[in-house]
């Protein structure tokens, strides 16, 4: 993955990735807040590299944040070994900087801010990851302002 020094100007895309369901954040233009957008669907690896690569033109994205969920040690598994793979390849089809940031309690946190909410029907799951990509690429951004 590229050093995130060298990152370019633009936005920064946030992906939540599960086995049903990617969700997906975008910042603004300045890379300060993360909003959410719709939820995707995953069918296979080429539908979703497709609406990927639709979702980086439409907002004109120059790097992505991949949530990596590390175990709460802060070692790798199964599933973080999966997202570097994820990692690797949509760095690759779209030529793009990829970094993995750090998720542990993302969807906690997304769980805990719902219950607030009081949503508890059938759009609870998209929501959640919708939440958690936000909260990701939120995390990513203010680490990134810290060190300027």
């Amino acid at each position: 993955m590229e050093a995130e020094q060298n990152h370019a100007r633009g936005r920064v895309l946030g992906l939540d990735v599960g086995a049903r369901r990617i969700g997906i954040a975008v910042s603004d233009p300045l890379g300060v807040t993360a909003q959410g957008l719709p939820t995707l669907q995953r069918r296979n690896r080429r539908y979703d590299q497709s609406e990927l690569r639709r979702v980086v033109r439409e907002y004109e994205v120059s790097e992505i944040v991949v949530g990596n969920p590390l175990r709460m040690s802060g070692q790798t598994g199964a599933q973080a070994e999966k997202m570097a793979t994820f990692a690797e390849q949509i760095e690759q089809d779209l030529s793009l900087p990829v970094h993995l940031w750090d998720e542990r309690l993302s969807t906690a946190e997304a769980h805990r801010l719902l219950d607030e909410t009081g949503i508890r029907d059938a759009r609870r799951k998209e929501v959640i990851d919708k939440m958690a990509a936000v909260l990701i690429l939120q995390s990513f951004l203010d680490a990134r302002a810290a060190r300027r």
